[in-house]
C-alpha cells in the first residue's frame, strides 16, 4: 500500500492493469501524479482543479471520479484506469467506436472524461434510460456537442449495434 516519509509517501496501485509505483508528496493531486508523472495525456483540466468540468474524470475501482478532487495517496491499492485502457491495441472499445460513429466528440477536449462516465454507468447498468445516461454525465461538460450525440453513442454502445 504506502511507507511513509515525512511528507512524501510510496504508493503503489494498478494503473491500467499495471501495477506501478510512485513517490509521492501529501498534497499531490491524483490529476498531477497521472498527467505529470505517468505523462497520461487522456486525463485533462479546464476548471482549474474545482471538480466542475469533468475533464480530469477516471476510473477508481469502477467509480467514476474527477482526479483532481482526489489525493494521490488516496490511490494506494486501488485499480485506475484512464481511457488509454480503453482501446486493445487497435480495437475500439464499443463505447469509442459508437462515440465515432455517432460524431459524439468534435473538439475532443472532453472525450475522455466523457468515455470513462459512461463506462461506469454501463458497467452498472447495461441498457440505461437517458435519464439515467443524463445522470451518469452530470459532472462532465462538453461545449461543443450539445450531448444529444454524446447520449446517442451511450445508448448505441449500450445495444450493441454499431452502424
Amino acid at each position: 500500500m504506502f511507507a511513509t516519509k515525512t511528507n512524501v509517501a510510496d504508493v503503489s496501485f494498478v494503473l491500467n492493469g499495471v501495477v506501478v509505483q510512485a513517490e509521492i508528496d501529501f498534497a499531490t493531486t491524483a490529476f498531477d501524479l497521472l498527467r505529470c508523472d505517468f505523462r497520461l495525456t487522456s486525463v485533462r483540466s479546464s476548471c482549474d482543479g474545482i471538480g466542475m468540468c469533468g475533464a480530469c474524470t477516471i476510473l477508481v475501482n469502477g467509480r467514476a471520479s474527477p482526479s483532481c478532487l482526489l489525493l494521490a495517496i488516496d490511490l494506494a491499492g486501488t485499480h485506475v484506469e484512464t481511457v488509454e485502457a480503453l482501446a486493445e491495441g487497435e480495437r475500439l472499445h464499443p463505447l469509442q467506436q459508437a462515440f465515432v460513429a455517432k460524431g459524439a466528440l468534435q473538439c475532443g477536449y472532453c472525450t475522455a472524461g466523457m468515455l470513462l462516465a459512461a463506462k461506469a454507468l454501463l458497467d452498472e447498468t447495461p441498457m440505461p434510460t437517458r435519464d439515467q445516461i443524463a445522470r451518469a454525465l452530470t459532472g462532465n461538460l462538453c461545449r461543443c456537442t450539445g450531448y444529444a450525440k454524446i447520449f446517442d453513442a451511450i445508448e448505441t454502445a449500450a445495444r450493441g449495434s454499431m452502424p
